[in-house]
Formats: C-alpha cells, sequence, structure tokens
C-alpha cells in the first residue's frame, strides 16, 4: 500500500510517499481502507516534532473515514470513522490506504456523511465533547464563551454548547468562515474586541460566562479569558499557544470559586475515541452537529502541499483522499 511516512523530524518536506506491506488483520484487529483523512494542526505539530511521544519511522494521521476490508464478519464492508491519541504518534496514522485498528475501535460513520464529512469530524469534535460534555458538566442555561470560535474546534464546542441548551457567545479575531455551523445557531459573535472580558459582561448582563472554552491558550490569552469568567465559572484550556508558563491572582481565582480544566485528546486512543464517536453519531444523523466545511482535498502524492496548506491556516478542514 502507499503511505506518506517521516524519517525525522522537520518541515512538511520531510514527508515522503513510500511503499509499505498491506496490513493483516487477526482476532483482535481490521483492516480499514481509507477513503479520506483530515489534516489536523497537531499533524502538523507531530511532523515538526513537538510531540514527545512520537516514536521514528512513523506515518502522521489520527482522523479517518474508511471501509472495513478485513476482520470480524458483521462488519466487512462497513463505512466506519475513527480518531485517537496514539494513531499517527506510537502507531502508523491514517495517511496511508489502509490501516490496522483494534476491532473495539471500530465505529459506524453516519449514514448521511460522505467519507470527506466524516473524516474531518475526528479531533475537533472528540475535544470539545472531552472538555464541554466531560469536564464542564454544561447545563442548559449556562453560558459558554468560546475563544477562537472561528477554528474547528470552536465550531464544534458552540454546536455541541446549543446543544445541550446553553448559551453561545463567540469570539475571534476575525469572523467564522461563510458555511461554519457557528452561522446556523443561535450566538453572540464578539469579533476583534479589544476589551473581551467587558464585552462579555456586557452581553451578560455584568454576570460574565459560565464555562470559557479557550481554543486559543497561551500567557497571551489564559488572563483574559479567566477574567470572562462568572463566579464558580470554570475554563477549558487545550493548548499553550505562544508560552506554556502563566501566571493569575491565586486569590481573586479561589474568592470567586472558578475552576481550571486541561484537556488533552491525546489522552483518548482508537477505542476510547470510538465510544465518543459513537456519542456523537446520532447528533449528525439528525442534523443537529455537522462538520467544518471542507476547504481542498489532496491526495496522497500531494500530502507534502496538503501539510502546508495547514500550516498556512486554511479556513476548513483540509483532507487527503488516499484512494484517489
Amino acid at each position: 500500500m502507499r503511505a506518506v511516512r517521516f524519517m525525522e523530524f522537520g518541515g512538511a518536506d520531510k514527508l515522503a510517499l513510500i511503499e509499505l506491506p498491506d496490513p493483516i488483520a487477526d482476532e483482535a484487529q481490521a483492516v480499514v481502507r481509507i477513503e479520506a483523512a483530515s489534516i489536523n494542526p497537531s499533524d502538523v505539530k507531530n511532523v515538526a516534532g513537538a510531540m514527545s511521544q512520537t516514536t521514528l519511522p512513523r506515518v502522521p494521521g489520527r482522523d479517518y473515514a474508511g471501509v472495513v476490508e478485513a476482520g470480524p464478519d458483521d462488519w466487512i464492508g462497513a463505512a466506519v470513522w475513527g480518531t485517537g491519541g496514539d494513531v499517527g504518534f506510537t502507531r502508523d496514522g491514517t495517511h496511508a490506504e489502509r490501516i490496522l485498528v483494534p476491532v473495539a475501535a471500530l465505529s459506524r460513520m453516519p449514514a448521511n456523511l460522505g467519507f470527506t464529512q466524516a473524516a474531518s469530524v475526528g479531533v475537533n469534535f472528540a475535544v470539545a465533547w472531552q472538555g464541554l460534555v466531560e469536564a464542564a458538566a454544561v447545563q442548559p442555561g449556562e453560558t459558554v464563551l468560546i475563544i477562537g470560535a472561528a477554528g474547528g474546534v470552536g465550531g464544534a464546542v458552540a454546536q455541541i454548547a446549543h446543544h445541550h441548551g446553553a448559551r453561545v457567545i463567540g469570539a475571534d479575531r476575525s469572523a467564522p468562515p461563510p458555511g461554519a455551523a457557528i452561522h446556523e445557531i443561535p450566538h453572540t459573535l464578539l469579533v476583534g474586541e479589544p476589551d473581551l472580558p467587558q464585552a462579555v459582561r456586557d452581553a451578560t448582563g455584568g454576570r460574565g460566562a459560565d464555562i470559557v472554552y479557550d481554543c486559543v491558550g497561551g500567557a497571551a490569552m489564559f488572563n483574559t479569558a479567566l477574567r470572562c469568567l462568572a463566579l464558580k465559572g470554570r475554563l477549558l484550556e487545550i493548548s499553550a499557544t505562544g508560552g506554556r508558563t502563566v501566571s493569575f491572582d491565586l486569590a481573586d481565582f479561589y474568592h470567586d470559586e472558578l475552576r481550571l480544566f486541561g484537556v488533552d485528546s491525546l489522552k483518548r486512543d482508537l477505542v476510547q475515541s470510538a465510544r465518543m464517536l459513537d456519542a456523537l453519531r446520532p447528533q449528525f444523523e439528525s442534523g443537529a452537529f455537522r462538520p467544518a466545511p471542507v476547504a481542498r482535498t489532496f491526495g496522497l502524492a500531494d500530502a507534502a502541499s496538503a501539510y502546508q496548506h495547514v500550516t498556512a491556516g486554511t479556513a476548513g478542514r483540509v483532507v487527503l483522499t488516499p484512494q484517489c
């Protein structure tokens, strides 16, 4: 089979299209023919050497959608989707024509999604679900502020928050692109706001947000996010862009009874992530959730160019179609 692999860390030029032996199924593992595999910013960071757990050589890629070619009889020919914090890092990933996955990680694709759409769900919705539902336990009537609302994770957070009956406030330097799901749900959008905490309090009658989902992160945004919280508010952090060390007023933090959660999708392997996708499937099939728009598709031979588009910040998802 053809696969994209890197032997050393660096830029997209380190990716090479190679031939590898086809994977072989056994009692515990199935072979999936990959029809589509999106490229996440974490895939770019992986190739660059920013993920300490990665072992080389490695086929990158976390998200996929495809068809089961070999495995249990009741799965043969099934359209499946998947993602995981192990795949592409400590086991070969999805930027290939086929992948070997645990049978327990098989999850049926929503019937109403195509392969490129289904391959665009994984990381975005998994990390959104982990933070908003599992960590912060969002409740109906609460206000959720999304910092970085124009991105893929931000769009997933907006949909999950709305589905759980929360009010959505989105904040970003620029407006979400046309076709982004946040445009289709009730929301307040703060674009390029110079004083975000004040703008959030103005929008909430002086109260602040019950949950702040910070998709930007880092030292520059952390204290701004804290100052947006209401009493007993919860702050979710998923990255450390622009600096990983922060300081804040501890007395204000405990007087306001605030809570801070770290959310790391890399801690969920293929099997654990499959259970999250199982939970998300009904909402995609009902139309309550939908993936971020697909901006570009590339064949495996053009994987380096596809990675460069993600690095450049292309709006929308960039997807590899290995069978083309």
